[in-house]
């Protein structure tokens, strides 16, 4: 097995080049996981892994070779220390255990939807970590697909890959500008249902058992005219205290839970 030592080899800066840079993420179509659990995931769910590192100052050894079973061939293993560890480990408690992975094509084209899905459109969303809990429900409820139109970040920034907890490799997941995401779901007949704050109707008074789409807007501005002119429905969840608004990936849970519900009658 190879050893890397020194924080300034070549592999090691790139590594963190990718944990860094979208552009470094987006020109090599690589990007970094971190720990057992989600790597396990990722291998799941057909991920290719170009490297698997690993620090066995923290990580079980046993563990290790449960996991180098599930990996090809073409992965290369190499033993890093705990200086090197350190430099490239976002969090100190992913087992000692980083690898490199291949990014998957999102387009809308990619996507196998059943009759009458579920799906959660993400508009212009900024903070990964709401993006990541979102994902987080979207499998839960196993819903069909989420959908990132017009995205603030790429979907392999590490604080994504991270606040998923692996749900960003176990949903169907496309990104494209709101224009296309609307033209796509009208083509496949799959009503709109924009959560916004004005002229909305409760959500619990629409009928979500036919193909649906639930789409999310920032906190800040909420969602952009396209999506509220389009719309089946415009829907809001009643406030009954001095707030007006909930986070993003909550409100996302309770329209998501309420369309399963009525889909389990």
């Amino acid at each position: 097995m190879k050893q890397i030592t020194s924080v300034q080899n070549q592999l090691i800066k790139d590594v963190f080049q990718l944990q860094e840079k979208s552009k470094t993420r987006k020109k090599t179509q690589l990007f970094v996981i971190e720990g057992l659990r989600e790597i396990e995931i990722a291998l799941k769910n057909d991920y290719q892994l170009d490297y698997l590192l690993c620090c066995f100052d923290f990580l079980n050894e046993d563990l290790f070779h449960d996991l180098s079973k599930k990996v090809s061939n073409s992965t290369q293993i190499i033993e890093i220390s705990k200086d090197v560890y350190q430099k490239i480990a976002y969090r100190e408690s992913t087992e000692g255990i980083v690898t490199v992975a291949k990014t998957k094509s999102h387009q809308l084209t990619d996507l196998i939807l059943p009759e009458n899905p579920l799906i959660v459109v993400l508009e212009s969303l900024e903070k990964p970590g709401n993006i990541g809990a979102v994902l987080r429900t979207a499998d839960a409820a196993k819903i069909d697909a989420v959908l990132i139109a017009d995205p603030k970040t790429d979907l392999y920034n590490p604080n994504i890959v991270r606040s998923s907890v692996g749900a960003i490799f176990t949903n169907q997941i496309a990104t494209a500008s709101s224009e296309e995401i609307i033209s796509y779901l009208n083509a496949n007949h799959i009503s709109i249902y924009s959560a916004i704050l004005q002229e909305a109707v409760p959500y619990f008074s629409q009928d979500y058992k036919q193909g649906t789409a639930i789409v999310m807007g920032t906190e800040a501005t909420g969602l952009s005219n396209i999506w509220r002119n389009e719309s089946k429905a415009n829907i809001i969840i009643p406030m009954e205290g001095q707030i007006d608004s909930m986070n993003v990936s909550v409100a996302a849970a309770v329209l998501i839970f309420e369309a399963k519900r009525q889909r389990m009658i």
